[in-house]
């Protein structure tokens, strides 16, 4: 059995507040031993991961994109719903899949691969394309993206459950988002710095780093010591989905986390408007875009932390006060929008309300991820997450259509009112959920 460096242990200590690594729960004894080690680990690929995110976001990066080679501007409304559902919908698919394999980790290394092939080959169409066909690649090359996305979702959840300790996830969560959130920072001022400079050059940079990004997080992911795990159980996509059905209609905790979570999607749909009404008053030019990095990274790095401490102690209250935050971030928008004066002739006050909600959108992410972890078993993990995603992949293609269609019959400040009430209902939904720490 390995042994862990005395240095390495100690600095795992600071960072998770545990006087003793050697106190673990749910996880095996050999598991726990590697814990230290696996815990950074996991924090460097989570970074190389949450990097590459934020520098081919489709909420920020890819918007100015299409824009700068000149692709319909009907297309920027897919790209939202391509990358969250093409991540989500296949994972039913997989969880039968990934059951079969005594060690999940693989299949995390060969996502984050593709995702840096992709990223690499989104910076080459930055340079080269251009007009409809060009945006047109650009959506294929992410729906591509998003489908290996899915493949790491699901794999680093069920690998993380098998080599870091319950209270100790969202801690780790916590700390690789701030450590990302420091790294957007600076390349948001980096962009500020470009204001006049060529759109496309610089855009196809920002997606090499982001194809390193996922690099690393595939390198990192191969090193983690992971335990070879039970494979019964494994079945065919089919038998996934009816055993996920019959764990809704089972598992009333799970049922009603789901409810939550569609709720929250508000917090991920709301993101894009208020980033386009910003957008709407830079001209588009990328010091607004650099704006937006900035207060978005400044935010992930302040908040994820104390996101994480909390998830730990209880996911469901996280949930709760992070859909409340979403809420008045959406009446914050709208009203700003309504509200006549020079000051809001500017990016400023849109990138600021844009700041708060990306806090509440992580506290929304590391309350559900760790949730769920925690509320399925060690041998049912693969398939909780992979039903929860899968479901939530569905409503996003149907409230994305139907966001779309009330976005062009009320307006961005409209719509925003809408779905601070589902934020609302979101915070009242998962103050009722169970504890399950």
């Amino acid at each position: 059995m390995a042994s862990t460096p005395i240095t390495q242990s100690r600095f795992y200590e600071w960072l998770t507040g545990d006087e003793d690594s050697r106190l673990c729960k749910d996880i095996s004894d050999e598991a726990c031993n590697e814990q230290p080690g696996n815990f950074f680990r996991h924090l460097f690929a989570s970074l190389g991961n949450k990097l590459a995110d934020e520098f081919s976001s489709a909420r920020l990066v890819l918007p100015w994109l299409l824009g700068a080679i000149g692709a319909p501007l009907w297309m920027v409304g897919l790209l939202v719903p391509i990358r969250e559902a093409g991540s989500l919908l296949p994972q039913i698919f997989i969880a039968g899949f990934i059951r079969h394999m005594p060690q999940r980790k693989w299949v995390w290394v060969a996502g984050g691969a593709l995702q840096a092939l992709c990223a690499a080959v989104l910076a080459v169409l930055a340079l080269t394309s251009s007009g409809g066909l060009g945006g047109a690649l650009v959506l294929i090359v992410l729906i591509v993206l998003s489908l290996a996305r899915g493949l790491s979702s699901i794999a680093t959840k069920d690998v993380l459950g098998k080599t870091i300790a319950k209270q100790r996830r969202g801690n780790l969560m916590g700390w690789s988002g701030s450590v990302a959130g420091a790294m957007t920072l600076l390349a948001g001022g980096v962009l500020m710095l470009f204001d006049d400079s060529d759109g496309e050059a610089v855009l196809a940079i920002l997606l090499a780093i982001a194809a390193l990004g996922w690099a690393i997080n595939a390198v990192c992911a191969a090193a983690i010591r992971e335990d070879r795990g039970a494979t019964e159980g494994g079945e065919n996509a089919w038998a996934s989905i009816r055993q996920g059905l019959k764990l809704l209609r089972q598992d009333r905790t799970f049922l009603h986390f789901n409810l939550t979570r569609a709720l929250l999607l508000s917090s991920a749909l709301a993101l894009p408007y208020i980033a386009l009404l910003g957008q709407q008053q830079s001209d588009e030019d990328l010091g607004g875009l650099g704006v937006l990095v900035v207060i978005s990274g400044l935010a992930s790095m302040l908040s994820s932390p104390f996101w994480g401490k909390r998830a730990d102690i209880s996911s469901h209250k996280v949930m709760r006060d992070a859909g409340a935050m979403a809420g008045v971030c959406c009446l914050a928008a709208a009203g700003i929008a309504w509200i006549p004066g020079d000051w809001t002739g500017s990016v400023w006050p849109f990138a600021l309300v844009y700041g708060v909600l990306v806090i509440a959108h992580a506290g929304v992410r590391l309350g559900r991820k760790t949730y769920v972890v925690d509320m399925a078993g060690r041998d049912d993990r693969a398939l909780y997450v992979a039903l929860s995603n899968t479901l939530t992949g569905l409503l996003m293609l149907v409230v994305g259509a139907i966001i779309g269609v009330l976005a062009q019959w009320l307006g961005s400040t409209g719509l925003l009112l809408v779905l601070s009430l589902c934020a609302f209902a979101a915070a009242f939904t998962a103050q009722r959920l169970p504890r399950v720490e």
